[in-house]
């Protein structure tokens, strides 16, 4: 009966455990089914945002397009009204600009003779300016300009204005007038149109863009061609640096065995009793040993004479003096 109660107790325990871990799969794929939702809910979240970006900007390029178009029209109608308007109109060119005057003050000296439309005045070049503020210390260092041109509304009043104001003082009524002193150089232009003035300003300015950029061109083939060199030369100083080691690598090394070749044959030398070359072969030279040697006594003197011994020598060897 016990062993049957702790079977029951033993299935009673698994079916708990399984119950268990078959809760905790089941919370764990819910978590992941929630997770995938939100991810799901965040990608169409941004996917909303996206579209509504590219609605809007496709908004903002349509409202662009039109308008640069109703800029476009009205610019070709302002154009039309202009040509139309722009044969009663007259010019008058300005040949010299006192210093200081701008055109604010050109255009209320003016005004007062006639209804002035466009102004341009002609600044002076840059060194120009640099060598005037270099030369006069403490005057005139703002900006002046060469020359200028005036349009008026009517052709008859621009002829009137020059005729009338032609080598006249410029504020005659007005003597401490900074221009009193100065005259009109004016001169009505006959058939001359503004259009003429915009077209000849721009060909001058696409001439000084070309000049600059021929200027530019030149400089960066100059730089490069200088860093070409400087590489070339950079190289050239690398690979006889590496020579010049190279060279001092075999200096050293033929040195080196030299030095062992010598120790070497000494070596060989001292213990074979025979002096060896620096190829390291034994050289076949017998040593020559010197003693001192007595001087033969020869009968006669004739040339076939046969030497004999001293007579010092023989009595050493026999122990009696020879006669």
């Amino acid at each position: 009966m016990r062993e049957a109660g702790e079977e029951t107790g033993q299935m009673e325990d698994e079916k708990e455990n399984s119950s268990i871990s078959r809760s905790s799969e089941d919370e764990e794929e819910e978590e992941e089914e929630e997770e995938e939702a939100d991810e799901t809910k965040k990608q169409a979240r941004s996917r909303k945002r996206s579209e509504m970006r590219e609605e809007q900007q496709q908004q903002g390029e349509g409202e662009e397009k039109n308008n640069t178009k109703k800029k476009k029209k009205n610019r070709r109608r302002v154009l039309e009204e202009q040509a139309k308007v722009g044969g009663k109109r007259g010019i008058c060119y300005l040949s010299r600009i006192p210093p200081h005057l701008k055109p604010l003050k050109l255009r209320h000296l003016l005004s007062q003779f006639g209804e002035v439309l466009r102004i341009y005045l002609a600044p002076e070049d840059a060194a120009a300016r640099r060598m005037r503020r270099k030369r006069v210390k403490g005057g005139n260092s703002g900006k002046n300009f060469t020359e200028g041109w005036v349009e008026f509304a009517h052709k008859s009043v621009a002829k009137k204005v020059a005729e009338m104001l032609n080598g006249e003082s410029m504020e005659a009524n007005r003597r401490r007038s900074a221009y009193h002193y100065d005259l009109w150089n004016i001169k009505y232009l006959r058939k001359f149109k503004w259009e003429n003035l915009t077209e000849e300003i721009a060909y001058k300015n696409a001439v000084r863009e070309q000049r600059l950029a021929a200027e530019i061109s030149a400089a960066k083939k100059e730089r490069d061609f200088y860093l070409s060199r400087v590489d070339q030369s950079r190289a050239i100083n690398s690979m006889e640096e590496r020579k010049r080691k190279r060279k001092k690598q075999e200096e050293e090394a033929a040195q080196e065995e030299e030095a062992q070749a010598d120790g070497d044959s000494s070596a060989l030398g001292t213990r074979e009793g025979g002096p060896i070359s620096a190829t390291g072969k034994k050289n076949n030279i017998k040593p020559l040993r010197f003693f001192p040697q007595k001087k033969t006594v020869v009968d006669g003197g004739g040339a076939h004479a046969t030497p004999r011994l001293g007579l010092d020598v023989l009595s050493k060897v026999f122990g009696q003096k020879g006669e």
